[in-house]
């Protein structure tokens, strides 16, 4: 186990951060806003997603660099500004953290789909090396690879962030099949376990697709899978379309409730996902402490 997660574990279960997406919205960015870009056009307003995490008691914040590889920057514009909009973000996340928490960079997908030959292996691995080199060269204390649906492309994500030395974390979305454990792509929970285990990740889990009462389910298959700590980041519930917006009906009250449950099933780094917010973050604390 990577030095730095063995440390944070050494306490407990950590308190990770909550959604960005939903909350740069409230900030005032829209529909047709690249979010990346936010780091290099609206820095101060960027900045107050993880310092409010901070301060509702995350011992770890991610990044707004989601979307922040070349292929993702493409379909806005932005693609030659790559290195400058990660660099940038995690710089922002790293001022809000101050010394009360530390920096993961998050990795997402790229927007582009191996099966259907829309993207290459090798153009994916370009990608995510060029944009892990430049989260780590900007001082990320560890890197996410998250809401993956293709286990193929996680692998080629997480190889990528591994080459920076950087403890990684590996996450795909569990959303479907009979059960909802499973991702996009038909992998069971179990399979995924063994696949980024063996892959060399330091941390795998699951975030993003459905609410927290069903991710006990895939934390326990996940943890029968693999001795690895666990990293789980749920919905605020499933949205919902409401007037022309989408709407998530899970409290934080609610949420909180199962945090225990998820940490019996396995789960050592507790956060939300979309729709969930500081208020979210400071019940989680609460519950598991």
């Amino acid at each position: 186990m990577s030095p730095l997660i063995e440390e944070l574990l050494r306490h407990g279960p950590v308190v990770t951060d909550g959604a960005w997406g939903t909350q740069l919205q409230q900030l005032g960015l829209s529909s047709g806003d690249c979010p990346d870009a936010w780091n290099l056009t609206h820095a101060s307003q960027v900045e107050k997603v993880p310092r409010a995490y901070v301060e509702a008691g995350s011992r770890i914040v991610l990044t707004n660099t989601f979307r922040a590889n070349r292929l993702a920057l493409a379909s806005y514009g932005v693609a030659q500004s790559v290195v400058e909009i990660n660099r940038r973000g995690v710089e922002i996340s790293l001022q809000a953290a101050g010394e009360r928490a530390l920096v993961f960079a998050s990795i997402g997908p790229s927007g582009k789909m191996l099966l259907t030959e829309e993207v290459s292996r090798d153009e994916l691995q370009q990608a995510f090396e060029e944009q892990a080199a430049a989260l780590a060269e900007a001082g990320a204390a560890g890197l996410v690879v998250e809401t993956m649906s293709d286990l193929a492309e996680a692998k080629i994500a997480l190889a990528a962030a591994k080459s920076t030395g950087l403890p990684v974390v590996a996450c795909m979305v569990f959303d479907s099949g009979k059960d909802l454990d499973r991702t996009l792509m038909g992998d069971s929970a179990q399979r995924v376990a063994k696949e980024l285990t063996e892959a060399g990740a330091d941390v795998i889990g699951a975030n993003c697709g459905q609410g927290i009462s069903s991710y006990i389910n895939v934390c326990s298959q996940l943890r029968a899978a693999t001795a690895l700590p666990l990293w789980i980041k749920a919905n605020a519930g499933v949205p919902q379309i409401v007037e022309g917006e989408v709407v998530y009906r899970t409290t934080a009250e609610e949420f909180a409730q199962f945090a225990p449950a998820l940490v019996t099933a396995g789960a050592q780094f507790i956060g939300g996902c979309c729709g969930t917010n500081p208020d979210f973050i400071s019940r989680l604390r609460e519950a598991i402490s």
